[in-house]
């Protein structure tokens, strides 16, 4: 079935019918200004929902023929689809979910092109520009909700985790669902789908009938994340960077699940940003929680945080382990707080503009062989930066596991070298050994090489 190949055509519902002709130019032009390459590959990762499939590179090579043109009719647009994963059919037909999430994908290319990148009201440079722009593209998507209190629940993890944590995740999601919590998260699989999955159930339970469930992903990791059918809110961000940002500023909490390389990066992510002096007031719930099983992969990661980026890192955050009910309770009474400090503060529940996130974290990082090696691993540096580098170095490896240009650099090049203090080293040399011993890098049943090496 996945080898199976369909040609299409479609209309947009709703998200996407116009388009001038100057965007339709720009986005089907295959040089190097064009954005034929971007949309292509969104466009496959979006129909590839469901596949085993967690390289980007490996997508790519095995949908060669797979194109995708752009229709002006009377009407509006349709999307002409030549070769696509046959996967994203059911008798023939596209499964709706897929249908809206390719649509997603074009609104959100056509607007970070036009309005953004190309806009210089935007100044990319400073760090309110790049807020600015985060807001501007989740407002454009229809995913900031006035008016509404604040119940949504950021769900981070792996994609490769077990079934043991798969279902756990699935549990929490549901504990959160019947109290009317809506899910966010990367999108694609494992432990980005099971929230979502379990949420439907507590959510249909509680004839809760207008549940959210949004993905935020962005180009370079779509390929080996591809959003699963139940997101019904996709948004496709420019970086990692800016993907993180819109998670921190749209949620209301955070839950970490068991992951690998990419949990590891989240987790630095908003640990270095919730570590600034000026974020220190700021209530944001933040729990980590798996399985009795995963215990000893919860341990490894607080003993990591502890070593690198000390106790009061440690403070930032819960451990729950094996109790869904416990997280679902936590998350909802850390929720109330922080709808108290917003509306003290007349701030909005939407987004959550008091966070201040240092450009260290705004910055987008091109995980090339001369950048990995330069990384500042060294301990004469505040904590929050330290926390930054750390989560760039994660990030690098995440680029070398399953994005398809890391992956052609690391076969062009050789592995990532990772220098810094051994103090630092150590520790992350133990922390990504784990992972790998754990299948945590790359899907069951693929043999998995590391992409870098540590140099102490």
């Amino acid at each position: 079935m996945e080898q199976g190949f369909v040609d299409t055509l479609i209309s947009p519902e709703g998200k996407l019918e116009v388009l001038s002709k100057a965007e339709v130019v720009k986005l089907l032009d295959t040089g190097k200004g064009g954005l034929y390459k971007t949309f292509r590959q969104c466009a496959l990762a979006v129909l590839n929902c469901g596949s085993t499939i967690d390289d980007g590179k490996e997508l790519l090579d095995r949908y060669q023929s797979f194109d995708i043109n752009i229709l002006q009719r009377e009407r509006g647009i349709k999307l002409e689809i030549k070769g696509a994963p046959a996967i994203a059919f059911v008798d023939g037909k596209m499964i709706k979910g897929i249908h809206e999430h390719l649509f997603a994908v074009l609104r959100d290319i056509v607007f970070v092109s036009n309005e953004v990148t190309d806009n210089p009201k935007f100044d990319l440079s400073r760090t309110e520009g790049i807020t600015d722009a985060v807001f501007h593209i989740l407002r454009n998507a229809n995913v900031l909700r006035p008016q509404t209190n604040p119940n949504l629940v950021v769900c981070w993890g792996g994609h490769s985790i077990n079934r043991a944590e798969y279902n756990y995740s699935k549990e929490v999601g549901y504990q959160l669902g019947l109290r009317a919590l809506d899910i966010c998260t990367g999108c694609g699989p494992g432990a980005m789908k099971g929230p979502m999955k379990g949420a439907t159930i507590g959510h249909a339970k509680q004839r809760f009938v207008n549940g959210r469930y949004l993905g935020i992903t962005e180009p370079g990791i779509i390929a080996a994340e591809s959003p699963n059918p139940i997101v019904n809110d996709l948004v496709i961000m420019p970086d990692i960077e800016k993907r993180l940002e819109a998670f921190v500023r749209t949620g209301h909490g955070i839950i970490v699940f068991p992951g690998g390389a990419g949990t590891a990066e989240e987790i630095l992510y908003i640990l270095g940003i919730l570590l600034h002096p000026d974020n220190a007031e700021i209530p944001f719930p933040l729990i980590f929680t798996g399985p009795e099983s995963s215990r000893e992969y919860f341990a490894q990661i607080n003993e990591f945080i502890g070593i690198t980026l000390g106790e009061q890192a440690q403070k930032r955050y819960k451990i729950i382990v094996d109790d869904p009910e416990s997280v679902a309770r936590e998350m909802q009474e850390g929720i109330k707080q922080v709808r108290e400090y917003r509306k003290a503060r007349s701030d909005a529940y939407y987004f959550n503009w008091a966070l201040h996130i240092d450009e260290e974290f705004q910055r987008p990082f091109a995980p090339s062989h001369e950048n990995m090696r330069n990384l500042k691993l060294h301990r004469n540096q505040p904590v929050h930066v330290l926390a930054a580098h750390l989560r760039r170095a994660f990030s690098g490896v995440v680029a070398g596991n399953v994005k398809a240009d890391g992956i052609r650099a690391i076969e062009a090049h050789g592995n990532f070298e990772i220098h810094g203090d051994p103090s630092i080293m150590e520790p992350m040399d133990r922390l990504l050994a784990s992972f790998v011993a754990q299948s945590r890098m790359k899907l069951p049943g693929k043999a998995y090489v590391p992409c870098y090496r540590v140099v102490m």
